[in-house]
């Protein structure tokens, strides 16, 4: 890399920049869909698509807010209108105008488009609309038109993130760096990694639905991660030129130590993300595809542009002026290694304060609930989320999100039979009767019975959201005894489909997959540990203390969301659920990410151990040698997830403070604390390994 620098560079502006420019046409192909296949809900999708022509996820409704509903002037008026709307839309059907409430009326477009095509058509839809005579409002909702209403807010969202992070990371830069051109490493070679990352998502996205939140996932999360991973290998690169008169040397050794951490790092990253592929659910798979790039074009790079940009710089280059003192690295006297000294004369009362902490900080996951997401955590002033309100005032939420129960009789013209006929009747008498049903449609023709004559759908309008208890508990009472009390004739099955059961069915298939991925990931982590320290119980350790971070992650969830604590504080919404695929990919992320400063702090450690010191000094050299340069690594990531924070979408702002809190309490109460308190009272039994395994375990050479 270094023979081709020049050449090596020039190859990552060229991958920079065409991932530049498919960056600017990303957004429009990216959605946020929860399919489950294999499940009834999907099934019934799949029905609803390929017999009826029409698919939930791809339609619209046409809301009029007007002075008198009970007008049939008006009502004829309206008629013409939405015809017209369904005529500019490929496969646009139209239902008859419903009379929600003496203000609202409403009509359903219905189209077999997916949603990331079905959303380009939402402005010709307000266009053809208009505000009909009569009409105070007109307002063109439903899924895609919401989600084309959210994706410029996404963006600007992920640019205020950005402008919360980048000062924040320059300024942590230049405190350590000084002021040098060697600030410039670490954002070039971020700019490399995000947008050769975002290139690959483009492509992966021509094959695959692929979430909306995949851009900020990339950005803000590469920004923390390839800050952190170049501010660390240029740290050590210093160190290096200082005991080497020759820059390409100083280059090799830094690659030979704090680069081959880094690659480890990016590994334990990846693990868990690369797991997430694994799940039976495209939502989260795909997710998972896109933070599984993020560490391994990290590693990439890493390997090939870093050492070039390196030794482009060399010396001169990275020759820094102090604005601030920097603390002496000896060992014997610095912060780190008199507070490591202070643990190892008092270490279970340290032990005792940083557990306390982090027990009391996870205490309140047992309130945790979950939800498969909702239409109330995005901001209210989009025309398509003010007509989404008007309706669900007049209707409840379940208009825009219904639940459909779907009837197979298992032949053509099997529902016109009349013991069909009759198990229907009783099944639209069960949903009038209970509670969470404002509203049930069925009729023996028309859009709810397919062509055939196999096919007949029953629509229940729900009084909650889609992703409420009180949605999902009507969706299991659905399948557990409505339809069973329907009593269908033998060979006639009826599936519970639509959003609300839809959110059920990945509720329980993600976390029913959630106990083997948490066994994986400590399974592997563990091994990859193992190598790296050379160490039966620090892999232990790290993997107790590490899942001790994540539950303090979820717990603080709790504290600010559903307790309100950030409302007050800063702003967020305040829900009582958090979206269900947030626990997931936090835990897979959150235990690579926090093994980063296990790696860089232990191997220095070992390195210590080897040379022959006691346990006491091996500590305090490692506490010396990483503590000033990790903590500002922390402090970078912290302020790259704040971004999420920042935002106006209440899954990314729970996604990206249970990052930043995770990433907090591991670079101060895990390794300031509970770390050399646990080697304190292990004594040099930390270092123990079987003989087993002393032959194929090889260490990971240098540290940070």
């Amino acid at each position: 890399m270094v023979r081709f620098r020049r050449l090596v560079v020039a190859f990552w502006a060229a991958v920079a920049v065409s991932g530049f420019v498919a960056y600017q046409h990303l957004a429009p192909i990216l959605t946020n869909q929860f399919t489950v296949p294999g499940t009834d809900s999907e099934r019934v999708r799949l029905v609803l698509q390929r017999h009826f022509g029409e698919r939930p996820d791809g339609s619209f409704q046409i809301v009029f807010r007007v002075r008198d509903a009970r007008d049939p002037a008006l009502i004829r008026r309206l008629e013409p209108v939405i015809a017209r709307a369904a005529a500019s839309v490929p496969t646009g059907k139209p239902t008859p105008l419903i009379v929600a409430s003496r203000t609202v009326v409403y009509a359903d477009l219905l189209t077999s488009l997916g949603f990331s095509a079905a959303k380009r058509y939402t402005p010709r839809l307000l266009a053809v609309v208009g505000t009909p005579p009569g009409v105070e409002r007109a307002y063109v909702t439903g899924a895609p038109a919401i989600q084309y209403d959210l994706d410029p807010i996404f963006k600007r969202d992920l640019l205020k993130g950005e402008a919360i992070a980048l000062p924040i990371a320059a300024a942590v830069l230049v405190a350590v760096l000084g002021l040098s051109g060697a600030i410039a490493i670490p954002f070039v070679f971020a700019a490399a990694t995000i947008f050769g990352a975002l290139g690959i998502v483009y492509g992966v996205a021509q094959l695959a639905t692929t979430p909306t939140y995949a851009t900020n996932l990339v950005q803000l999360i590469g920004l923390g991660i390839a800050v952190d991973y170049s501010l660390l290998v240029v740290y050590r690169f210093r160190e290096e030129l200082a005991q080497n008169d020759h820059v390409d040397s100083a280059v090799v050794r830094t690659m030979e130590t704090a680069g081959r951490a880094v690659v480890f790092s990016g590994a334990t990253v990846a693990i868990g993300l690369a797991l997430l592929i694994a799940l039976p659910l495209p939502f989260m798979r795909m997710l998972g595809v896109a933070g599984f790039l993020i560490p391994v074009v990290s590693i990439l790079a890493a390997l090939t542009l870093q050492p070039a940009l390196l030794s482009l710089f060399g010396r001169r280059g990275v020759a820094r002026r102090r604005i601030l003192p920097t603390e002496p690295i000896d060992p014997e006297r610095g912060f780190w290694a008199r507070l490591a000294r202070s643990i190892m004369r008092r270490p279970l009362l340290y032990l005792a304060v940083g557990a306390v902490i982090l027990v009391a900080a996870a205490a309140p996951a047992f309130w945790l609930a979950l939800t498969p997401g909702s239409s109330f955590g995005i901001p209210r002033f989009p025309q398509s989320v003010r007509g989404f309100d008007v309706l669900r005032a007049a209707t409840g939420p379940g208009a825009v999100a219904p639940t459909i129960v779907l009837i197979d009789s298992g032949r053509p013209g099997g529902v016109h039979t009349a013991s069909v006929v009759a198990a229907v009747r009783r099944l639209t008498a069960e949903l009038r009767n209970d509670p969470e049903v404002a509203h049930e449609l069925w009729a023996p023709a028309g859009r709810f019975v397919d062509a055939t004559g196999r096919y007949t759908q029953v629509i229940a309008l729900a009084r909650h959201d889609y992703g409420q208890p009180q949605a999902q508990a009507f969706a299991r009472r659905l399948r557990s005894r409505l339809i069973p009390q329907a009593r269908f004739p033998p060979g006639v099955r009826a599936l519970a489909g639509g959003a609300p059961p839809q959110g059920v069915d990945f509720l329980d298939q993600a976390y029913r997959w959630f106990p083997y991925l948490i066994a994986a990931v400590l399974v592997l982590t563990y091994v990859l540990l193992l190598r790296a320290f050379r160490s039966a119980l620090l892999p232990l350790k790290a993997v107790v203390l590490n899942l001790l971070s994540v539950g303090a992650s979820y717990g603080m969830l709790v504290v600010v969301f559903r307790w309100g604590l950030g409302h007050a504080l800063l702003g967020t919404y305040r829900d009582p659920q958090v979206e269900g695929w947030i626990p997931i990919f936090l835990f897979a992320m959150l235990f690579g990410l926090s093994m980063d400063y296990e790696v860089f702090l232990v191997t220095r450690m070992r390195e210590a151990w080897d040379a022959g010191v006691d346990n006491a000094t091996a500590v305090a050299h490692g506490l010396e040698r990483t503590g000033r340069i990790v903590t500002a690594a922390a402090i970078i990531m912290c302020a790259a997830f704040s971004g999420f924070v920042a935002g106006r979408i209440s899954g990314l702002q729970e996604f990206g403070l249970g990052l930043a809190v995770a990433i907090f309490v591991d670079a101060t109460v895990v390794r300031s604390l509970l770390v050399p308190s646990l080697m304190a009272i292990c004594g040099r039994w930390i270092w123990w390994r079987p003989r087993t395994v002393d032959r194929p375990v090889h260490p990971l050479r240098g540290g940070s």
